[in-house]
């Protein structure tokens, strides 16, 4: 047996994680950066830099917090954030939105200075966090299966490999499904680049406009959008894996990264949830403190996408959504497991944390807060009154 200080730097498994994680993330979410850039009115010059900017502060954020802290501190932009500012920002000027972006992300940075947010998830038990996680996977998990009445070759063939690489070559079982997708997608002709790939683009600068109604009426919302939908449930996956995540300091950097880079069009950098899984699993490496590792890499996927011009993203859409899906879902299907079994191992919290697992896969939302905010709130509530009574 090799010791912690003989083994190698990173392995196999750790650099697919990096690179599936970087593979989900831009694939069911990239086209909404996009979208953003399109709704600010950006020019096709400064959405290519905008696209550019966003990675590069993804893979800045990842490499430098995960090395940082040894810690899979993998980062992301606010998903639910993206959509809210997408569809809020049509009648406005592209200087009243890089305005919003300076304004939410100031208010992120003063979240962690304060360490406000810190406060808040540690009164969070770690039961509720890891039901929480659950409900959020359970939906990756749920798509796996059902795309088989999709395309059942393509998305059975992926299922029968993992299974099988689980069986006899655990470690790289995601590589082997991911081989066996690609293989078989090019087979069904599925895979479509395409015509005009682009390049990268040199980020331009925008002076940010102030506006009272702009701020009030959408940098408010986004911002608590995007601490309640994203980093919240980017701590309480760290909190979930048994690591102790320094909230106030992830969050005042991160905050401050997506501040510096704002007048560029780096809307948001956040606490990774979702993808962040995908590098926490045991099959990247069967020690939690070399986990690290596989984050760290993903920042540098995420550093070429982004000195490409998303070129890398342009290619991941041009696998189908099938493959993706099925692939999401079969690398996060062990997280979900570990998550489940933590939430419900304490009799005490059983009913609470049930609780947050089915509001939070409900998909519900409330005041444009998405159900991993309201199954924490709603668990939250349970446990309060649940603890007092048996009290």
């Amino acid at each position: 047996m090799l010791n912690a200080a003989s083994r190698p730097s990173f392995s196999l498994p750790m650099l697919v994680s990096g690179f599936v994680a970087v593979l989900v993330g831009y694939s069911s979410t990239g086209a909404i950066i996009y979208q953003v850039a399109q709704a600010a009115g950006a020019s096709p010059a400064q959405t290519g830099g905008w696209l550019s900017v966003i990675g590069i502060a993804m893979g800045i954020a990842s490499l430098a917090l995960s090395l940082r802290y040894r810690m899979p501190v993998l980062a992301a932009w606010s998903t639910p954030g993206a959509a809210l500012l997408a569809t809020s920002f049509h009648g406005i000027s592209i200087n009243e939105a890089v305005g919003v972006f300076v304004f939410a992300n100031l208010l992120i940075v003063l979240s962690g200075i304060t360490g406000l947010f810190a406060r808040l998830m540690n009164y969070i038990p770690q039961s509720l966090a890891a039901a929480m996680l659950a409900g959020i996977l359970l939906r990756f998990g749920l798509q796996t299966f059902a795309d088989l009445q999709t395309n059942f070759v393509l998305c059975g063939s992926m299922c029968f490999a993992w299974l099988m690489a689980r069986r006899w070559l655990a470690r790289y079982a995601i590589l082997v499904t991911l081989l066996v997708g690609i293989v078989v997608a090019m087979g069904q002709n599925a895979i479509h680049f395409p015509a005009h790939s682009p390049g990268f683009s040199l980020p331009e600068a925008v002076m940010p406009h102030f506006t009272l109604t702009a701020l009030i009426g959408i940098g408010l919302p986004y911002f608590l959008v995007t601490m309640a939908s994203q980093n919240a449930p980017g701590i309480a996956t760290l909190q979930a894996h048994g690591y102790t995540p320094p909230v106030s300091a992830l969050m005042s950097w991160t905050g401050l990264i997506a501040l510096l880079l704002s007048p560029f069009g780096g809307f948001s950098v956040c606490i990774a949830a979702i993808t962040a899984a995908i590098c926490m699993g045991d099959e990247v490496d069967p020690d939690p403190r070399r986990r690290w590792m596989a984050s760290a890499l993903a920042g540098l996927f995420y550093l070429l996408a982004g000195f490409s011009g998303a070129l890398i993203g342009v290619l991941f859409s041009a696998l189908p959504a099938v493959l993706i899906q099925a692939l999401a879902g079969l690398a996060l299907l062990a997280t979900l497991g570990g998550s489940l079994q933590r939430a419900l191992e304490k009799p005490a919290e059983r009913d609470s944390a049930l609780i947050t697992f089915l509001i939070t896969a409900s998909g519900v939302s409330l005041l444009g807060i998405g159900s991993a905010f309201w199954g924490l709130v709603g668990g939250i509530i349970a446990h309060l009154l649940l603890t007092k009574r048996t009290a």
